[in-house]
């Protein structure tokens, strides 16, 4: 019997992943103020705040879970389960089907959100497109396949893959609220 094998403490005690930390939380700042800055200035409905205030908030726990490394006690929970459910060995075509279905939900999600907010400026679809990119990504390597986990172990020009697809997707976000602020500036 296999036993749960995850306790808390910091997930990536590196400059990497402390820089990472920092990125969400900046984002996720970034993305309260674009939420207020809209609020404040009346210039779209009431969608696209809430829109920037669901980033914010979304970005604030995932900053909270790249230290704390929660998806791991997600995947923990997973193999526990195979364990004693007798399916272990079969475990990767399973991994495969998750990762399937994460990433159909958040294509669909994407487009869903992309037509809700059609009239929004690009600022605010590159922060939803960004953001739609950033959550799948987190929600495959809860996956652990092992596969994916070499594919973004490996460096290009020298930098990880999961750096450039994580920070990548944050930056994206990150700007995209300092682009929307500054058209809304330009709105007064």
């Amino acid at each position: 019997m296999a036993h749960f094998n995850w306790s808390p403490g910091i997930g990536d005690p590196t400059l990497v992943g402390w820089t990472t930390v920092i990125l969400y939380l900046c984002a996720s700042f970034s993305c309260w103020k674009t939420a207020c800055k809209n609020l404040a200035v009346r210039t779209r409905k009431s969608q696209e705040r809430r829109l920037w205030q669901f980033i914010s908030f979304l970005f604030l726990v995932l900053g909270i879970n790249k230290q704390l490394d929660l998806q791991s006690a997600l995947t923990e929970a997973g193999r526990m389960l195979a364990y004693s459910e007798g399916w272990y060995d079969q475990r990767q075509i399973v991994q495969f089907y998750f990762i399937f279905l994460i990433t159909t939900l958040c294509g669909v999600a994407a487009i869903i959100l992309l037509i809700w907010a059609r009239n929004a400026p690009l600022a605010t679809w590159l922060a939803i497109t960004g953001t739609v990119l950033v959550f799948a990504f987190v929600l495959i390597r809860a996956g652990s396949f092992h596969h994916i986990d070499r594919f973004i172990g490996a460096k290009v020009f020298g930098l990880r893959w999961n750096w450039l697809l994580e920070i990548g997707g944050i930056s994206l976000v990150f700007l995209a609220s300092i682009w929307r602020r500054i058209q809304i500036a330009d709105l007064k």
